[in-house]
């Protein structure tokens, strides 16, 4: 009778604690833990993260409430052993399972990565890293050992492959991978299409940026970027240097220079396009698209020359003649003199 009294109270507490341990089990598996009540939330790990600081930076900052349990699971699931860097959506009630299985796969939010408005591959750098675990030396790093290995692109014209846009890219993307990325976006962008109108030109993918990027520069008013792109195509087919201010302003390293003068047209530099007829060895900046396809689309016309009209407006007066050219450039400096005078006798 005892005995039987012994076997009843042990399976009675076996039971409870069975079911306690099952209860236990199912809330540390499937129980909200992350973000509970809150809102989605992003966790970045970073490339050093070890096991213990991760846990440290779930509970101090709020992104979990049971440390115990989560721990507990990650070292069954062995996710202690594989920590994966990268930003991470945490989502609100997330459990543990769902947690882990998330982090332990690497399945990381992408981050959006934009550039444009660069002007020397100096730049990239920091353009292109800000929202990357990347430095930017391992960036310039990763694009020296690209320019090493590449056959088409150097220093000169690397940053024709950067095509301006948004992209999404994981945070810990390596510098190998960005390249690699940037240069399957540049293959992308030159489709078939654009290739032929470029091969219509007679001009390479890499020399229609280099043009554009001059056009862009040139174009205060947009809707004269292809009118502008035709002028320039006109002076290449005929033999006549560009002479192009910006490629001037390039030249000098002085990107605030507001007026260039004669003694600037003395550089010394393959980008001075009033001394070397043809193309600059590469973009003087990163132009937008609009501007790659208002070359590609460039206007048929006969114009050579081009002045800013007299009126301020941002607009130019084009010519096909040198003369009416002069015409145009003194109706501009008469026009540049009495506003001149109108503002000193303001001050005044």
């Amino acid at each position: 009778m005892n005995r039987r009294k012994y076997v009843v109270i042990f399976m009675l507490v076996f039971t409870i604690l069975l079911s306690s341990f099952s209860f236990y089990g199912y809330q540390m598996l499937f129980s909200a833990n992350f973000q509970v009540e809150q809102e989605s939330r992003i966790l970045e790990i970073d490339k050093n993260e070890t096991f213990k600081s991760l846990q440290n930076k779930l509970y101090n900052d709020h992104y979990l409430n049971d440390l115990v349990s989560f721990s507990f699971l990650a070292r069954l699931m062995d996710y202690d052993k594989s920590i994966k860097s990268g930003k991470y959506l945490i989502k609100a009630n997330m459990n543990n399972l769902e947690a882990i299985r998330m982090l332990r796969a690497g399945i990381q939010t992408p981050v959006k990565v934009t550039f444009n408005n660069v002007r020397l591959k100096e730049q990239l750098a920091e353009r292109l890293t800000v929202n990357l675990a990347m430095s930017e030396e391992e960036f310039n790093k990763a694009m020296y050992d690209f320019l090493a290995k590449s056959e088409e692109f150097n220093e000169y014209n690397i940053i024709a492959m950067f095509v301006p846009n948004t992209y999404e890219m994981y945070y810990n993307i390596s510098g190998e991978d960005l390249m690699n990325r940037m240069h399957s976006e540049f293959e992308r962008f030159w489709n078939e299409e654009r290739k032929l109108k470029a091969a219509d030109i007679g001009m390479s993918p890499l020399e229609i940026v280099t043009l554009a990027s001059i056009v862009n520069a040139e174009s205060v008013k947009k809707e004269e970027s292809n009118i502008i792109a035709g002028l320039y195509l006109n002076r290449i087919k005929n033999g006549i240097p560009l002479q192009a201010d910006p490629t001037l302003v390039f030249a000098s390293g002085d990107f605030g220079l507001k007026r260039v003068l004669n003694v600037h047209k003395e550089i010394e530099s393959p980008y001075n396009t009033y001394k070397y007829a043809g193309l600059p060895p590469g973009p003087i900046n990163m132009p937008p698209i609009r501007a790659i396809d208002a070359v590609l689309d460039y206007k048929h016309h006969n114009y050579l020359y081009m002045c800013a009209k007299e009126d301020f407006s941002g607009y130019h007066n084009f010519a096909e003649t040198l003369r009416e050219h002069i015409n145009n450039a003194n109706k501009y400096q008469r026009q540049l003199s009495i506003e001149q005078r109108k503002a000193r006798l303001n001050q005044k």
